[in-house]
């Protein structure tokens, strides 16, 4: 780290420039990582940490005192509690962020499977989603128009450090990316799909994921080779979709776990 530089007031024109990076990180061409564990996992990974900041209570913090010294020269800005609070935009932060650079967008067709998200606003279903697809081993993440940022300090909150692990497609053509016929597409419907435990999922696939109301649009559902619906119990109408994608993914994952034991 640093001499670290002290930020006290709102009028600062780097606390406006860090306020105006988090609020619209994909224009800026960085974001902000926030907590502990995800700076320590930016740092472990060698993710480029264009800056560090700390609250004036988290100096006193020992985690964070701890990835302050490991982090040798790093510009380091310390805020006061109120500023920093500000920035995180978290009520209760534990007083510790980096900026980072955003990677750039991956080039390159698309090996192996893929989740294509289509229309998903909530950034706490964006993140958990990103999160599932780096634990059952999908690397490939499009993100459609209408989809919260990928690169959004809230989703990097809820991917908990997943995104590092994955290649991440933002404003992508996911009607193109299913006529280029790479992987067998099948889209995740609430009724009337193919029951999901029936289906045979051994082949490299395009898991289509829809908005959280109004599902997946009809020409992407339609494009679609098959149409899979998760059993529910009588009565329940629909699951949360972050929920919904992480039972296909490793309903996938525990099927060819079995093809490989045999």
């Amino acid at each position: 780290m640093s001499e670290p530089k002290r930020i006290a007031s709102r009028d600062n024109a780097t606390f406006k420039a860090l306020r105006a990076m988090a609020a619209e990180p994909r224009r800026h061409g960085r974001s902000l990582v926030d907590g502990i564990h995800l700076v320590a996992t930016c740092l472990a990974r060698g993710v480029r940490v264009a800056q560090l900041l700390v609250s004036e209570s988290g100096l006193r913090h020992s985690e964070i005192a701890s990835l302050l010294r490991d982090a040798p020269g790093i510009e380091c800005l310390i805020l006061r509690d109120g500023l920093f609070r500000e920035i995180s935009g978290v009520l209760t932060p534990t007083g510790v962020a980096a900026v980072i650079d955003i990677p750039p967008v991956p080039d390159g067709p698309i090996v192996g499977d893929a989740l294509l998200l289509d229309a998903v606003q909530d950034a706490g279903n964006v993140g958990a989603i990103l999160r599932t697809a780096a634990a059952a081993g999908v690397g490939n993440i499009l993100l459609g128009p209408g989809c919260a940022g990928a690169w959004t300090p809230r989703v990097l909150r809820a991917g908990q450090g997943a995104h590092f692990s994955l290649a991440i497609r933002e404003q992508a053509d996911l009607g193109g990316t299913l006529a280029a016929g790479q992987a067998t597409a099948i889209a995740t419907v609430a009724h009337g799909g193919r029951n999901l435990y029936e289906t045979d999922l051994g082949c490299p696939i395009y898991w289509l994921v829809g908005n959280e109301g109004s599902g997946l649009s009809a020409p992407l559902a339609q494009a679609a080779k098959l149409r899979v619906t998760i059993p529910l119990a009588d009565g329940a109408e629909s699951l949360n979709v972050a929920a919904a994608a992480a039972i296909c993914l490793f309903e996938a994952r525990r099927q060819r776990a079995g093809y490989a034991a045999t």
